[in-house]
């Protein structure tokens, strides 16, 4: 991945449209993309997403499909007609439903990246048993970003925790998207598996979503220069 590409992802989570904007109207599009959620999806629509697109940012569009195969297919679809940079699924949906996602996108000529969501980083091992599953959060990361690669996918959703023995068993290329990310002495929110920018980025990580230590900040630019700075500096190709 090229040093220069923004490798930060700052996550839009507002219930009203004028805070969003006069957040991004602060925000440059070269330091940073912008994750949309179910939440300002299903508020403001597909409208928001595009005139997000028209003020020079790359959108991650973030609402996990997760459903049968045809369904999934025609969501991704319609996800790049919208023209967003990026979207993301459940994993867990099966290797059949992330097939038929990137089968339909494949006629596209600018199709939107496609990464799995393996295992929630508000979730930790307590929760999975819980739930069902077997093993350990990073043994199920695992499995789960295996399967996503097997499928086609061009990456995963994991926490910066589990980033660094995915890099080992994927390549490059293969795209590690890391939510919790906190400063070392902010407050975990409802993230259980965070880490620091830095840490992050030297565990493998390509991208970090990152939201309240920018959208919450003071100073948001200057919060995310700072973060964009500690993150530079990490990169195996600097000094």
């Amino acid at each position: 991945m090229n040093a220069g590409t923004p490798r930060l992802i700052i996550a839009l989570d507002y219930a009203e449209q004028t805070p969003a904007w006069r957040l991004i109207e602060q925000l440059d599009p070269s330091l940073c993309r912008l994750k949309i959620g179910k939440e300002m999806f299903t508020r403001f629509g597909p409208d928001f997403v595009r005139q997000a697109i028209q003020q020079g940012f790359d959108i991650f569009l973030d609402l996990k499909y997760h459903d049968i195969p045809n369904t999934v297919a025609a969501a991704c679809d319609a996800a790049a007609d919208l023209g967003v940079w990026m979207l993301n699924l459940h994993a867990s949906g099966g290797r059949k439903m992330m097939e038929a996602a990137m089968n339909r996108l494949a006629q596209h000529q600018q199709a939107p990246l496609v990464i799995g969501v393996t295992i929630l980083t508000a979730l930790d091992d307590s929760d999975l048993v819980e739930i069902g599953y077997q093993g350990t959060a990073q043994a199920n990361v695992n499995r789960l970003a295996t399967l996503a690669a097997d499928s086609g996918l061009n990456g995963v959703v994991c926490s910066p925790l589990e980033a660094n023995a995915l890099r080992q068993q994927h390549p490059e290329s293969f795209l590690l998207v890391t939510p919790g990310i906190r400063a070392a002495n902010d407050p975990k929110d409802d993230q259980i598996r965070k880490a620091t920018p830095a840490d992050a980025i030297k565990n493998g990580a390509s991208h970090l979503v990152i939201g309240r230590p920018v959208t919450q900040a003071a100073n948001p630019q200057q919060a995310l220069m700072t973060i964009h700075q500690a993150v530079t500096q990490a990169l195996p190709d600097q000094p």
